[in-house]
């Protein structure tokens, strides 16, 4: 047992709001063939996700965390929240078993040998809090490698409860969970992928697995959306940054890596860990497009080529745009600003540059020549009041 005092079974005392839209993508069923040698992903059952480009809100890079589960008797809980795909090794075994790179629990059992099978309504749990609020779209429960060990099928619940909940606050029976996936059959040794429609936002989701098993990782994909009254107390943030809010709208190329990268937390570790985009061998250049936290005026912007040494992009530009003026963002000819000129870049440094007289704006356009890579984007800067009032009522906080 992971927690004191928290039993195997959800509490019946939780309440439950409603549940939200939710369609399985493609429906994967039924345990996977036995795994025979060789590549162990040959025969991994996956398909086409659409919501699979927006950030994952459980990132343990955002500060994602499960913070509870019923049980963990083969393999621990915080491995459904490890970045990159589960690995596997078919010779790693330990005192309990088979070691598996994901959650999984142990087999349940009936009350005595007349009843052996576990009843209808038992099933395993996880409590995970989102490394930032946000609206959820999308969800993929991926059973890879547990191949006749993953759970017959899955629900997931979420809430949203403000501060740091502990589990048993969580677990209250005054907390209202809406359910973002119903109870849906899964398969084993695939990407089990869900479409979701929920107008919230949300803190905290609940994971059950009917009635046990294994689920090597857990994706939650949406929009991130900020504590306002935070933002508020520190007056001037990263306006670009994924924990704020920032979200990447469109970019020239992904070739290499996600521009996605360049609005995370901290500073990169690898050039794997930035945006680089294939070598330009036309007359063109590559940039990303970001949305802002809301409608707000920057004050300084920092470029990161941190990592980048032979292929750190050679000069950039940065442009500022005010969609609230009915300006189309995806229109890169009209109702851009540029703020920053063609600025020479080096290799592997830490570029700033304060700007005055800045113009409220809701995007931002980082334009690099001809290509190469950049490992962050920092839009410092501040709120307007229109744009405090409309991200409160985005968190819920009006």
């Amino acid at each position: 047992m992971s927690t004191s005092g928290i039993s195997g079974t959800t509490p019946s005392s939780s309440s439950t709001t409603g549940t939200t839209s939710s369609t399985a993508i493609t429906s994967f069923t039924g345990a996977a063939n036995p795994y025979t040698g060789g590549d162990p992903y040959a025969d991994y059952r996956t398909a086409d996700l659409p919501f699979a480009a927006l950030p994952d809100l459980a990132d343990r890079r955002l500060g994602g965390a499960v913070i509870a589960a019923c049980d963990e008797f083969f393999a621990e809980r915080e491995n459904l929240l490890q970045p990159g795909p589960a690995r596997f090794d078919p010779e790693l075994f330990g005192h309990k078993g088979k070691i598996m790179d994901g959650w999984e629990t142990r087999r349940r059992r009936g009350d005595h040998a007349a009843l052996p099978h576990p009843s209808d309504e038992d099933h395993d749990w996880a409590l995970i809090r989102l490394g930032v609020p946000g609206v959820v779209r999308g969800v993929i429960v991926d059973t890879a490698h547990f191949r006749g060990n993953h759970p017959r099928a899955v629900s997931l619940e979420a809430t949203h409860l403000p501060g740091t909940p502990s589990p048993a606050d969580l677990l209250a029976g005054d907390v209202q969970w809406t359910v973002l996936v119903p109870r849906t059959p899964v398969g084993g040794h695939a990407a089990n992928g869900f479409r979701v429609d929920a107008g919230q936002s949300f803190t905290h989701l609940r994971l059950n697995q009917h009635p046990d098993g294994g689920i090597a990782r857990l994706r939650v994909h949406g929009e991130a959306v900020p504590d306002a009254a935070w933002l508020a107390v520190l007056g001037t943030f990263d306006l670009a940054a994924l924990e704020n809010g920032g979200h990447v709208e469109d970019a020239s190329d992904r070739f290499y890596s996600s521009p996605l990268n360049t609005i995370r937390p901290g500073r990169p570790r690898t050039m794997g860990e930035g945006w680089e985009n294939r070598r330009r061998r036309d007359r063109g250049h590559d940039w990303v497009r970001y949305r802002l936290t809301g409608h707000a005026v920057p004050r300084a912007v920092e470029i990161d080529t941190a990592c980048y040494k032979g292929n750190a992009a050679g000069w950039a530009t940065v442009s500022v745009l005010d969609a609230t003026t009915g300006a189309d963002p995806a229109d890169h000819t009209t109702g851009w600003t540029q703020l920053l000129p063609p600025t020479r870049l080096q290799p592997d440094t830490l570029h700033r540059f304060p700007l005055t007289g800045a113009p409220a704006a809701t995007h931002v356009r980082l334009d690099v020549h001809p290509d190469g890579g950049i490992a962050r984007l920092r839009v410092h800067g501040s709120l307007t009041e229109r744009g405090t009032r409309e991200l409160a009522l985005r968190s819920g906080r009006p």
